[in-house]
């Protein structure tokens, strides 16, 4: 009777230690893997991932025509310019009216007022190819395209 004892709890270890493995085996390995998942994903994100900005954008007045920009450059209403007080100097950006869709392609080379609420303010030829001269304002989308010209 003490030999049966013994087998039957050397059984019991035996398929305590299976089950243990086998819930080892059912829980731990899908999470290690899902956690290499999640860190390949936030890899190709944050690698493919574009600063973009919504808000107000505005055009400069005429005045301004003949003057010094922030960077040093002579401002033009014919160029592809606009000032903004969020991003570095001489980045290029694509500008998007959200009212109509269309876009361009200017480069940042000066700063608006610190009191400015508006995001960016484009040259009159910006503004005419974004189609808002009319309205004098509207709503947009900045996206951030580096430092090299596009």
């Amino acid at each position: 009777m003490a030999c049966m004892k013994s087998h039957s709890s050397a059984q019991k270890t035996l398929v305590q230690l299976v089950l243990l493995f086998i819930t080892a085996i059912v829980f731990i390995v899908p999470l290690k893997t899902l956690a290499q998942q999640a860190d390949t994903t936030t890899k190709v994100k944050s690698s493919k991932s574009k600063r973009v900005l919504y808000g107000q954008a505005s055009f400069y007045a005429n005045k301004f025509e003949g003057k010094r920009t922030a960077n040093g450059e002579i401002f033009s209403q014919k160029k592809l310019t606009c000032a903004c007080n969020v991003l570095p100097l001489g980045t290029w950006i694509r500008v998007t009216n959200l009212r109509n869709g269309r876009t361009v392609v200017v480069k940042t080379n000066d700063r608006l007022h610190p009191r400015m609420k508006r995001i960016i303010d484009l040259s009159r030829a910006a503004a005419s190819k974004l189609g808002y001269v009319g309205a004098g304002l509207t709503r947009v989308k900045v996206e951030v395209l580096g430092k090299k010209a596009p």
